[in-house]
């Protein structure tokens, strides 16, 4: 049996006894048109199952009703929960959230970002590769669609990020161990190139010479046997570290896992404190403190400066609050749990 051809418009027109320009209007949002045609149109197109056709309206030049979103990795909570966010601002302005990944690979950022380009995409959503890359930079000035980036700057560009207080968040963990009592205070992490782990690193810092105490960072943590070697390093000496502050979920994990392996008891072992909250860190036991950043708040406001960017009849005011600010920078919250030694409060 041969598949019968969609509806047109002038099908749609004829049935309805209107013009095709009427049609037209209806499916724009009704401007100029009466409510007895306004409901007699949208009736024969329901009728019909008439859907425009998206690729000839592109050809004339209008949106494709598409953003773009480049992330690390979707298995990542953070980076699918500012997706998550970003796609529910599409989907209410009625658009269509296209993801891509990139392992933290420059060339594959840019290898994804021109097939997006490619498609057209009205605008692109950006948690970059590497903050300080050229080859990113060039591309974000050379684009003609708006850009806003996620979680981390690129430098060189006037582009908008919106990011989290990463130094402030950092800093404020760092000395709630200390106010704790805990004097060798170790910072595990890899991806120690990333802007928001050296922002991280610089709010340790900042606390543990505040202080007066000494330092030790290990920026070596990529799986679950790198953690563990660490940490059996740093208990095995004459001075071993009584708190250790983990600056991403993944690194937060393998040290719980590593420490429960070894069985060193938490808080009185050694205490734990890490960067980012996921899904079981108030469920195990101990329950592990944690820098709880607004992840959905960041996909959010990120997608709504984007879309203001090239919807600005529909702004929410968003761009005129931050007119004047390259970086929107939102807060972070210390949960203390019992890993810390707090004892956690009811949520």
């Amino acid at each position: 049996m041969k598949k019968s051809t969609p509806p047109t418009l002038s099908e749609v027109a004829r049935k309805a006894g209107v013009g095709t320009t009427t049609v037209s209007r209806v499916i724009n949002g009704g401007d100029r048109v009466s409510p007895k045609t306004l409901a007699q149109v949208r009736r024969v197109i329901d009728e019909l199952g008439y859907r425009p056709n998206q690729a000839a309206r592109v050809l004339k030049g209008d949106r494709t009703k598409t953003i773009g979103i480049s992330i690390p990795s979707i298995a990542d909570p953070f980076f699918s929960s500012c997706a998550e966010a970003a796609q529910a601002v599409a989907r209410a302005n009625d658009s269509l959230l296209i993801v891509t990944t990139t392992q933290n690979d420059p060339h594959t950022e840019i290898e994804n970002l021109n097939v997006l380009i490619s498609h057209r995409v009205d605008g692109l959503l950006i948690a970059p590769a590497n903050s300080q890359s050229q080859l990113l930079g060039d591309f974000i000035n050379r684009v003609s669609v708006p850009v806003v980036t996620i979680d981390r700057p690129v430098a060189n560009t006037s582009v908008m990020s919106v990011v989290t207080d990463n130094f402030k968040g950092a800093r404020t963990a760092t000395q709630h161990l200390i106010d704790h009592g805990y004097k060798r205070i170790a910072c595990l992490t890899g991806e120690s190139t990333l802007f928001t782990i050296q922002e991280r690193i610089r709010g340790y810092r900042a606390a543990v010479d505040a202080a007066g105490l000494m330092h030790t960072l290990n920026t070596s943590i990529k799986d679950y046997k790198s953690a563990e070697y660490a940490i059996e390093s740093l208990l095995a000496g004459a001075e071993p570290a009584d708190a250790l502050f983990t600056l991403k979920n993944s690194t937060t994990i393998f040290a719980f896992e590593a420490l429960q392996k070894l069985n060193v008891q938490m808080p009185k072992g050694v205490a734990l404190l890490g960067f980012d909250d996921f899904e079981l860190a108030s469920t195990v036991r101990p329950s592990i403190s944690v820098v709880q950043q607004p992840v959905e708040e960041i996909g959010r406001v990120a997608a709504e400066l984007l879309f203001e960017k090239f919807l600005g009849e529909r702004a929410t005011g968003l761009l005129a609050r931050f007119k004047r600010a390259q970086r929107v920078t939102l807060e972070t919250r210390l949960i203390p749990r019992a890993s810390c030694g707090c004892v956690p409060t009811p949520m």
